[in-house]
C-alpha cells in the first residue's frame, strides 16, 4: 500500500527485488523463509497483489458479488417512503454500483444507498431509453417535468391549414376539441381575472402600501425611542420584547 507505508515504489518494482536488512538475513536462515519465498514466487506483480490489497480498497469490499462502492448523485428532487423528508437534487450518497441488466448494448446498473435522515433503503437505475433515472423502491419523485403540451400555443402549418379548409369533418373535430380544450381553461382564466382585478388601479393600490409602510414605520421608529429611554434608565443594555396586555396585568399586580 503506497499510502499507508509512505515510500516510493518504481514501476519496475518487483517482490523478489526487495533489499532485504540484516533482521532479513538472519530470517532467512530460518525455515519460515521458505515458506516466505514460495509466498513471493506465486504473489510476483504489483504491490495491490503483494500486500493483498485491491487497488480500490474499501470501495471494492463487496466485488465478489458484483458490487461497487460509488458516489452517487442524486439527478432530481425525491421523497423519501421512509421519513418523508425531502431529498434534494445534487445531495450524495455512498451507493452500492451492480450490473442488472443491459438496454442494446448499454448496461442498466442498480444504485442501492441509505436515506440520510433516516434507516430506509434507496434503489434507483439508470433508463437508458428515456435518458433519464427512475426510482425502483424506496422514495417518490417529486413531479417538477414539465410537459410540452400545457402552457404552450399550437401553430398550424401549412398542410393543417389546407386540411382544414377542404375536410369539412376535420374542420368540426377540430373545433370541438378547440371548445373543449376553451372550457377546461375557463376557470384557471377566471382566477387569473379576479387575482388580477385586485392590482386594476394600481395607482392607488400603491399609495394604500405607502401610507400603511409610513404608519408602521413612525411606530417602530417611536417605539425604539420607548425603549432607548427605558434602557437608559435602568442602566440596562439587552433587547425589550413588544408590550402586550398579559405583562401589563402582571406588572399591575406586583407591589413593592
Amino acid at each position: 500500500d503506497r499510502k499507508a507505508v509512505n515510500k516510493y515504489y518504481p514501476p519496475d518494482w518487483r517482490p523478489e527485488k526487495v533489499i532485504y536488512t540484516y533482521e532479513d538475513l538472519i530470517f532467512k536462515l530460518s525455515y519460515s523463509f521458505i515458506f516466505h519465498t514460495f509466498y513471493l514466487y506465486y504473489n510476483q506483480g504489483s504491490i495491490n497483489k503483494y500486500r493483498g490489497s485491491h487497488p480500490l480498497r474499501d470501495r471494492a469490499r463487496k466485488l465478489d458479488q458484483g458490487i461497487l462502492i460509488i458516489r452517487f448523485e442524486m439527478p432530481y428532487n425525491i421523497w423519501c417512503d421512509g421519513c418523508g423528508n425531502h431529498v434534494g437534487m445534487g445531495v450524495r450518497y455512498n451507493a452500492e454500483k451492480k450490473k442488472v441488466g443491459n438496454y442494446y448494448t448499454t448496461p442498466i446498473f442498480n444504485f442501492r444507498m441509505k436515506c440520510h435522515l433516516c434507516e430506509n433503503k434507496i434503489e434507483m437505475e439508470n433508463d437508458p431509453q428515456n435518458c433519464d433515472y427512475k426510482i425502483v423502491k424506496g422514495a417518490s419523485r417529486k413531479n417538477e417535468r414539465w410537459e410540452g403540451s400545457e402552457g404552450s400555443i399550437s401553430v398550424d402549418g401549412k398542410d393543417e391549414k389546407k386540411k382544414l379548409l377542404s375536410n369539412a369533418m376535420y374542420k368540426l373535430e377540430h373545433d370541438i376539441e378547440d371548445a373543449e380544450a376553451g372550457q377546461q381553461a375557463a376557470p384557471s382564466l377566471d382566477k387569473l381575472e379576479r387575482h388580477m382585478d385586485v392590482w386594476k388601479d394600481d395607482f392607488s393600490v400603491n399609495q394604500l402600501l405607502r401610507n400603511k409602510f409610513r404608519k408602521n414605520k413612525a411606530v417602530t421608529k417611536q417605539q425604539a425611542l420607548d425603549d432607548d429611554k427605558l434602557k437608559k434608565k435602568f442602566s440596562i443594555d439587552i433587547s425589550l420584547k413588544e408590550e402586550n396586555d398579559e405583562d401589563k396585568i402582571a406588572a399591575s399586580r406586583i407591589r413593592f
